[in-house]
């Protein structure tokens, strides 16, 4: 399985043989152009102007809601996770997707996550292969983050930017989520390759350097959890 990060809440996840997917498309119709993304299967996990699903080559199914689906192969289960906004009184949407494939590697992606869930709703999952966790430090605090990943006990965790998020603020908020983990030094990566006899047997922290906006956010993310 190859995972590829194209900036905020999107992600590539391929398995040769089996459903492609793209999770949550962000951005101008030039600069997804510009990336060329296809998969079969597109996610969306949270309402937010300039999702540009249509503009994903070959998806021929869609899903953008809590539920359980089968897309060839692989099953997907869709976790509400909205959150009451108190000060605006309105309910801000977010849906996690639980990708489970055949060869038995399984991806949680937590989309627009503003509010850590009570992690008893995770118990229900089989394995986490890779956990795509949103790190924003304004919203999820350092127990509350370590409590999460501890319950879900994923092979791999790979941060990710909340939309809302600026790079510089982004960085910082790697750098926090890496000393949580213990982690200094950590280079990032292209992109993250899983396979069932690599899995490492406690949780690694994959990095991944963005697709969307490589030379510029990447930088600052680097400098940031290396100080």
């Amino acid at each position: 399985m190859d995972i590829a990060w194209h900036g905020y809440s999107c992600f590539r996840i391929t398995e040769r043989g089996h459903t492609s997917v793209v999770t949550d498309p962000f951005g101008t119709k030039k600069a997804l152009a510009k990336m060329r993304l296809n998969a079969d299967l597109v996610t969306v996990s949270h309402d937010r102007d300039g999702h540009r699903v249509a503009d994903i080559r070959g998806q021929i199914y869609v899903i953008a809601g809590p539920g359980e689906y089968e897309v060839g192969e692989l099953f997907v289960t869709g976790i509400a996770l909205h959150h009451h906004d108190a000060e605006h009184d309105r309910v801000l949407n977010n849906v996690a997707y639980y990708f489970e494939y055949p060869n038995a590697l399984n991806v949680l992606h937590l989309g627009a996550l503003r509010q850590l869930p009570d992690p008893s709703i995770f118990e229900q999952l089989d394995q986490v292969n890779v956990l795509l966790l949103p790190v924003e430090a304004a919203h999820h605090s350092g127990d509350q983050l370590a409590d999460l990943i501890s319950v879900i006990e994923p092979n791999y965790v790979v941060p990710m930017q909340p939309i809302r998020l600026k790079d510089a603020d982004y960085g910082l908020a790697v750098a926090g989520f890496l000393k949580l983990m213990g982690v200094s030094g950590l280079p990032a990566q292209d992109g993250l390759r899983v396979t069932p006899t690599s899995l490492p047997e406690q949780t690694q922290v994959a990095l991944l350097r963005s697709n969307h906006n490589r030379s510029a956010a990447a930088k600052r993310v680097n400098r940031a959890h290396t100080k």
